[in-house]
């Protein structure tokens, strides 16, 4: 109303006094104030003078007035009259006759071409979203001039043109009714506003309230007596000067460093969507151009690096926060074993996993194949017949977290053979590193060599075996063949017969002994000269129970009909989650919410400490499963709609434990046969009087007369 432009000609004037009229009982005076506009519509008589205009701003104060505009009452019901013109759309939200709040808007060139029907239903929708907030909840009426809208609600068929409208009215209650165009002049007038295009400066108002900041600026005894200073002597060069008597730092706005706007400042600056939560420096470079106060470099430090927004987004460019910490060695060969497999291999000879078994402290290998699906028991059949049969029973097993080597018959199998299994933690294969190196070796082999037959692979296994424990190792300085039997392995080459020195056996045995010692030593040179290397691009890092630390996971599989979620924008840490021990040196235990159900043991290059001090515990994202697979359950439905594309029904299904932007749409028919037992029919969020029904598939006609035969007529008759 306030913005109503001056009206340039009688029709402009009448739609102009035809609203406020309207409205004439609840402005005291009326007739007094819009004399003078009302002369101007006497014939020849519009002449805009001083008096017209005088007159045209007092009534249009006088329209935005409580004593004509009224706070919304909100045991009465609400109602909406619209209107749709050539050029523009209006409303009116009142109450009781009562006006709340007014709406117009200029129709672009492209919605001008509209249909009459169409632009009305664009007045109702585009108002209704304007005052959703009084709206939502709440049964309200809507009045319109357009006859046809009153049958909206009872259609059964809808043109394509106007679902886009009607879906925007999902979630309302309301009715329409029809009110002719005569009797509903203030929306009217409303529609036919002059809306000219003009090309105006853009201005927006300051974050920062100056005489807030010339208050705190006067308390603070540092910056008042710098200002003494120069108000005392005002050539006085420096960094800080004076203009119109506001303290300025290299032509910057001076803050105190305890100014209750630095907050809301740092927020603007870092937090804001034109900010984009930039690092330290670029946040630093925007606000140091404008604003100044002693400490601020500091401030701006701390606070971006306790931003949780960026501390569960953005990567560490810093050296893993970690030390090599190698496993102890053995003391004896064949005692402690690793164990890993290699899966995703093309099937051949029925086989398509090999199960890696390596000894930790000769390096000696098994490659034994095997057929995908297995169960634990056949892994340990595979073990005991190939390992335990030749060496015996191991001391002890470190592998990954595998369902398998997580199993029951697994840890009982083994806890009754007084075997200690060791299992890495959860996201740190390097734990087994050792026999992720060796599953490197044999892919490479194996890549070589049957790359053109991949379905022949299983016939290089033996060979792939052979090769690798006959094969030199920086670390021993030996053959895993020579650490386990004492001597060379045969040479591909002969050279016919030689003689041999025949030494007494305790001269083998001490032999042998020294081998086993020399295999140590190499192998405890080898340790530290990877750790020197692999600690020289880490940093030490510590943490203690009690402290805060977000969880580093990979990105998880979705086992449900939802579609995919988009990983690459997925947080890449989770919590914060309280340390509740220390186990190791680099191993922590988490305090993981009861609904999770992976192991809540990491290692420390999956943490990363919580700087602020606040504590705000993210929950772990639901039903994530030990295999790292996200299995959903669908709770509502929030919409319908047609697929031309599946050409039957979809449903906007929310999911438990996601937010609803998460909602995605799946087909009724695969959303009954994966959830048998969930009645989605019960779910489905339907408002009273809503809009919200399948769309006609099936209509059923009557056979015409033109499809019977003579004979036919003939035979009814007989």
């Amino acid at each position: 109303m306030l913005q109503w432009p001056q009206p340039k000609d009688i029709t402009g004037l009448r739609g102009f006094l035809g609203l406020t009229g309207y409205y004439r009982r609840f402005v005291k005076s009326y007739g007094e104030i819009a004399a003078p506009l009302t002369k101007l519509l006497q014939k020849n008589a519009f002449k805009w003078d001083e008096n017209a205009t005088l007159a045209f701003e007092s009534l249009k104060s006088a329209m935005t007035t409580i004593l004509v505009l009224a706070l919304p009452d909100w045991s009465l019901p609400f109602m909406i009259e619209t209107d749709a013109s050539g050029s523009g759309l209006g409303a009116v939200l009142s109450q009781n006759g009562h006006p709340i709040a007014f709406f117009s808007q200029k129709l672009s060139p492209r919605a001008q071409s509209k249909s009459f029907y169409e632009r009305e239903l664009m007045a109702v929708v585009l108002s209704v979203q304007k005052w959703r907030h009084y709206l939502i909840g709440r049964r309200f009426t809507i009045i319109s001039d357009q006859k046809a809208l009153k049958f909206l609600l009872e259609q059964r068929e809808v043109q394509p043109q106007f679902q886009k409208w009607l879906t925007k009215l999902l979630g309302y209650d309301f009715e329409i009714l029809y009110q002719p165009g005569l009797q509903n002049k203030a929306a009217d007038a409303l529609s036919r506003v002059d809306h000219q295009s003009e090309l105006n400066a853009m201005s927006t108002a300051g974050i920062v309230d100056m005489e807030t900041v010339t208050k705190e600026v006067e308390k603070d005894e540092e910056l008042q007596l710098i200002a003494q200073q120069l108000q005392t002597d005002p050539s006085l060069e420096g960094k800080y000067s004076l203009l119109n008597g506001k303290l300025m730092y290299k032509g910057r706005a001076v803050f105190s460093k305890s100014s209750s706007l630095i907050p809301s400042l740092l927020h603007t600056f870092h937090d804001s969507i034109f900010r984009g939560h930039s690092g330290f420096l670029r946040t630093y470079k925007r606000m140091s151009g404008e604003l100044f106060w002693k400490g601020m470099k500091t401030d701006i430090k701390n606070y971006v690096e306790q931003c949780e927004i960026c501390q569960r987004n953005k990567y560490e460019t810093t050296k893993p926060g970690e030390v090599l910490q190698p496993l102890p060695i053995p003391d004896r060969i064949l005692e402690d074993w690793t164990m890993d497999f290699i899966e995703g291999l093309p099937k051949a000879g029925g086989m398509n996993v090999i199960m890696v078994v390596v000894d930790r402290l000769s390096k000696y290998a098994y490659f034994v194949t095997m057929k995908h699906p297995f169960s634990a028991k056949q892994v340990a059949t595979e073990f005991i017949d190939k390992i335990v049969r030749r060496h015996g029973i191991p001391k002890s097993i470190i592998s990954d977290r595998d369902k398998i080597f997580l199993s029951n018959f697994w840890k009982e199998l083994f806890y009754a053979m007084d075997t200690i299994l060791k299992r890495s933690t959860a996201f740190h294969p390097q734990t087994d590193g050792q026999t992720e190196r060796v599953n490197r070796c044999l892919e490479t082999y194996l890549r070589c060599f049957c790359n053109e037959q991949p379905n022949k692979w299983h016939q290089f296994i033996p060979w792939a075996e052979l090769w690798y424990n006959t094969t030199f190792h920086a670390s021993t300085h030996t053959t895993p063949f020579q650490a386990v039997y004492g001597r060379p392995p045969p040479p591909l080459i002969s050279y016919g017969d030689k003689k041999t020195p025949n030494d007494e056996v305790e001269t083998l045995l001490k032999e042998r002994d020294l081998a086993i010692s020399a295999l140590k030593e190499n192998l405890t040179i080898a340790q530290n000269r990877m750790k020197k290397f692999a600690d020289s691009k880490r940093r030490e890092l510590k943490f203690k129970v009690g402290d805060e630390v977000y969880l580093k996971l990979r990105s998880y599989r979705q086992r449900s009909l939802a579609k995919k979620k988009a990983e690459k924008l997925a947080p890449k840490y989770y919590g914060p989650y309280r340390i509740t021990e220390t186990i190791g040196e680099v191993v922590y235990r988490l305090d993981l919410p009861p609904e999770a159900s992976i192991h809540n043991v990491f290692h420390i290059s999956q943490l990363k400490l919580k700087l602020d001090k606040q504590h705000t515990v993210q929950t772990q994202q639901p039903k994530l499963t030990a295999k790292f697979e996200l299995q959903l359950w669908p709770e509502t439905v929030m919409g319908i709609r047609w697929s031309p594309e599946l050409g039957a029904n979809e449903w906007l299904v929310k999911w438990k434990g996601l937010p609803d932007s998460e909602a995605t749409w799946e087909s009724v028919y695969s959303m009954n046969q994966q959830f048998l037992s969930f009645h989605l029919e019960d779910k489905v969020i339907l408002e009273p009087r809503g809009i919200v029904r399948p769309p006609i598939i099936n209509v059923y006609k009557r056979k015409g007369k033109k499809g019977i035969t003579q004979n036919s007529m003939e035979e009814r008759k007989n």
